[in-house]
């Protein structure tokens, strides 16, 4: 820990590859080592990094007493699997979003991980951005007043292709997974868990879940009116409305984004700083600060926010039609 977390990564995809890019951004930590299901794969991917330890199997990695900590970047239907293996060697995990397929499996990760006393974290890395902390400031501080309202969008186009990660239900694919996650984390971070869901789901070609809408309640009185989409590119923007004022996020307001307050009366006001990199470093910062501070999940996204928010999905996919 004096010379930073060693990570060891479980899986060698588009979203390991920028994890292990963005390391080089940070001194909190540094991957060492990485797993995949063949050797030819593992040494692609820690040639490319300058990794000293590649193995041909998760096992291997979650085995390896050189690893600190683990980061598990494998689609969303090996989640599970994965982190009890690396639970069970008694490392701490980062587990990149969607958390797991349902909130059961999210709940038994969570109840493993307490009962062996081992950090685990999921890998929403918008929670840990610098515009996304200064947005919680604002609101911890009472800018906008009363919440009434938050809107969040994520939509991208793919090309109709079965075998990509969005589209194959075999990898867990769908629109809300892998992109709503962001937008029902984002409401779930400003106005807690809702009380009432009502959603519209279409499928995408292949069956599985392709544009969804959603409209939640609040305990409060407050809603939050969220949408994604696998079939175009949206304006990817958020807003959190109170009776006080506005706060407006950039496009893409999931990365590293700038964002405007718009007071009710007076004149608006910006906030925008330059940021070197992808933005996933900041999450890896905080995993390496909860561990140095001997905390079992961070504060800024606790595991039972976690499990709510896959539990939430959970009731949004419950409304699509039956195939």
């Amino acid at each position: 820990m004096a010379d930073g977390l060693r990570w060891g990564i479980i899986g060698t995809g588009w979203i390991a590859d920028r994890f292990a890019a963005d390391l080089e951004h940070t001194d909190s930590g540094a991957v060492v080592a990485v797993g995949s299901r063949s050797q030819e794969t593992a040494d692609r991917f820690a040639d490319r990094f300058g990794i000293s330890h590649r193995h041909p199997s998760y096992e291997e990695l979650a085995a390896n007493p050189e690893v600190d900590v683990v980061y598990v970047a494998t689609p969303h239907p090996l989640h599970h699997a994965n982190t009890l293996l690396a639970l069970e060697a008694g490392k701490p995990v980062l587990v990149e979003k969607a958390f797991a397929m349902t909130a059961d499996e999210a709940q038994e990760l969570v109840d493993t991980a307490r009962a062996k006393s081992l950090f685990l974290m999921e890998a929403m890395w918008t929670r840990f951005l610098p515009h996304i902390r200064e947005v919680r400031r604002l609101l911890a501080d009472g800018v906008l007043g009363e919440l009434v309202a938050v809107f969040a969008d994520h939509g991208q186009w793919f090309a109709k292709n079965p075998e990509h990660r969005l589209f194959a239900p075999e990898l867990g694919g769908g629109a809300l997974l892998d992109l709503g996650v962001y937008p029902v984390s984002f409401a779930s971070m400003v106005l807690g868990p809702p009380s009432e869901i009502a959603a519209l789901v279409d499928p995408a070609f292949t069956g599985v879940d392709g544009q969804v809408s959603m409209l939640f309640r609040y305990d409060s009185g407050a809603q939050a009116i969220l949408s994604c989409t696998s079939a175009a590119q949206t304006p990817t923007t958020a807003a959190i409305v109170g009776t006080e004022g506005r706060i407006e996020i950039d496009g893409r307001f999931y990365a590293p984004s700038a964002f405007t307050v718009i007071p009710r009366e007076g004149e608006p006001t910006r906030w925008a700083e330059p940021h070197v990199g992808n933005g996933l470093r900041h999450e890896a910062d905080e995993v390496a600060r909860c561990l140095r501070e001997g905390l079992l999940e961070s504060p800024l996204l606790p595991l039972d926010e976690t499990v709510e928010i896959m539990a939430t999905m959970d009731a949004v996919l419950a409304t699509a039609p039956a195939a």
